[in-house]
C-alpha cells in the first residue's frame, strides 16, 4: 500500500505543486490520479519514487517512509513506466528491457531469459528482441516500457500518463493489455492521466485533484460518476457522465428477442421493418429491410453478459434498425435488443 499523509510539495519560487494531500493507493490496485493540467498529478508520482521529495508530510510504501529509503535502493524496487518509453536508443530491445535486472546483479542469461519472457507477456513478437527502438512502432515501444518496467518484478508500478502519444485505437490495445496484466500480476499500480474516460476504464479507485494540488474525491468509477461530491469533480466529468455510467450496467438480463433473424433475406415476418441475416454458424451478416430486399445493411454487436449497456447502446446506435445484436463468446448470435428493450433497461439503470 502507498500512502500519503497531509503531503505538500513546494518549490523554491513558493509554487504549490501538491497541497496537504492525504490519500491510500491500495495493494493490488491500479488507483489514477487526474484532473486539469496544474493539479499535481505528476509531482504526486514522482515524490514516490523519490525523483522529487515531498516538502512537508511523509509517503510510506508498505509502512516505511519513502524518504527512509536511499533514491536508487527505492527506484530498482519501483516500475516507473513514462510518456514515449523513454527506452535507450543505442540499445536492442532486449537489452532495454533488461536493464533494471542488470543493475540488481542478475546475469546476462537471466536477465536476457526474463527479458524474451516479458516480450510475449505484453504481446509483442520475440523477433522483436534484436532491433533498436526507433524500429518499432510508437505502440510497440509503450509495450517495452511496460515490459522494461516489469522486468525485476516490482510490487509497485508508477505509470505517467504511458499512453497520451499514442493513436486512439492504439491506446484502447495498450489500455486493454494493461487490464489483462494487472489481472494476472496484480501489482499496485499508482496511474496519471488528464483523460478522464481512460481514468474510469482502468482504476479501481479514481483520484480527482483540483488546480494547486488539493484532492477533490477519491472514489470508486461508478460512485464517482455517481455521487460527484462538489460542482468542480461535476463538471471535471463532464455533462455525459450519465452515458459513462452505463459501462459499470451489465447486459446480462437485458430482454432479447430471438424471433428477428433469418437466414436469407426472404425469410421472416413482413410486419418487422428489419431483419438480422445470420449465416450457417449463427454469427451475425448484417441487416435486411423490407424496403430494400436487396441491400445488406451493416450491424451493430455487443458480447451479452460481457459488455456493458454502454456497448450494446453504442452498438445500436451504429445499426440503421435501431437494435443491437447480442453474441455469446464464439459470435454467434444470441437475440436481438430492440430499442424498446434498450429503453426498459436504461430507465431501471437509472432508477438504481
Amino acid at each position: 500500500m502507498i500512502t500519503f499523509d497531509a503531503v505538500t510539495k513546494r518549490f523554491p519560487d513558493g509554487t504549490v505543486a501538491v497541497d496537504d494531500l492525504t490519500m491510500e493507493a491500495p495493494t493490488g490496485e491500479i488507483t489514477v490520479l487526474v484532473g486539469p493540467s496544474g493539479c499535481g498529478k505528476t509531482t504526486s508520482l514522482r515524490m514516490i519514487n523519490r525523483m522529487i521529495d515531498a516538502s512537508e508530510g511523509q509517503i510510506l510504501l508498505d509502512g516505511v517512509p519513502v524518504q527512509s529509503i536511499d533514491p536508487p535502493t527505492l527506484r530498482r524496487g519501483i516500475g516507473y513506466v513514462i510518456q514515449q518509453a523513454g527506452l535507450f536508443p543505442h540499445r536492442k530491445i532486449v537489452d532495454n528491457i533488461a536493464t533494471v535486472p542488470h543493475l540488481l546483479g542478475w546475469d546476462r542469461k537471466k536477465a536476457r531469459d526474463r527479458a524474451m519472457e516479458l516480450l510475449e507477456r505484453v504481446g509483442l513478437d520475440p523477433e522483436l528482441a534484436g532491433r533498436y527502438p526507433f524500429q518499432l512502432s510508437g505502440g510497440q515501444q509503450q509495450r517495452v516500457g511496460v515490459a522494461r518496467a516489469l522486468a525485476a518484478d516490482p510490487p509497485v508500478l508508477l505509470m505517467d500518463e504511458p499512453f497520451s502519444a499514442v493513436d486512439p485505437v492504439v491506446r484502447t490495445s495498450l489500455q486493454e493489455e494493461l487490464l489483462r496484466l494487472q489481472d494476472e500480476l496484480n501489482k499496485t499500480i499508482v496511474f496519471v492521466t488528464h483523460d478522464i474516460d481512460e481514468a474510469i476504464k482502468l482504476g479501481d479507485r479514481v483520484a480527482v485533484l483540483r488546480v494547486g494540488g488539493r484532492l477533490a474525491q477519491l472514489a470508486a468509477p461508478k460512485t464517482l460518476l455517481s455521487e460527484p461530491s462538489d460542482d468542480f469533480v461535476r463538471e471535471f466529468l463532464g455533462h455525459d457522465r450519465g452515458i459513462r455510467r452505463l459501462q459499470f450496467v451489465s447486459t446480462e438480463g437485458l430482454r432479447l428477442r430471438t424471433d428477428l433473424t433469418v437466414r436469407d433475406a426472404a425469410g421472416g415476418s413482413s410486419e418487422e421493418p428489419w431483419r438480422l441475416v445470420v449465416d450457417e454458424q449463427g454469427g451475425p451478416v448484417g441487416w435486411i429491410s423490407w424496403s430494400r430486399p436487396d441491400e445488406l445493411e451493416p450491424f451493430g454487436s455487443f458480447l451479452y453478459g460481457r459488455d456493458s449497456m454502454r456497448s450494446a447502446l453504442d452498438a445500436a446506435l451504429l445499426s440503421p434498425s435501431g437494435c443491437s445484436v447480442a453474441v455469446d463468446d464464439e459470435g454467434k448470435v444470441v437475440g436481438v435488443a430492440t430499442r424498446e428493450a434498450l429503453d426498459e433497461a436504461l430507465a431501471e439503470a437509472a432508477d438504481g
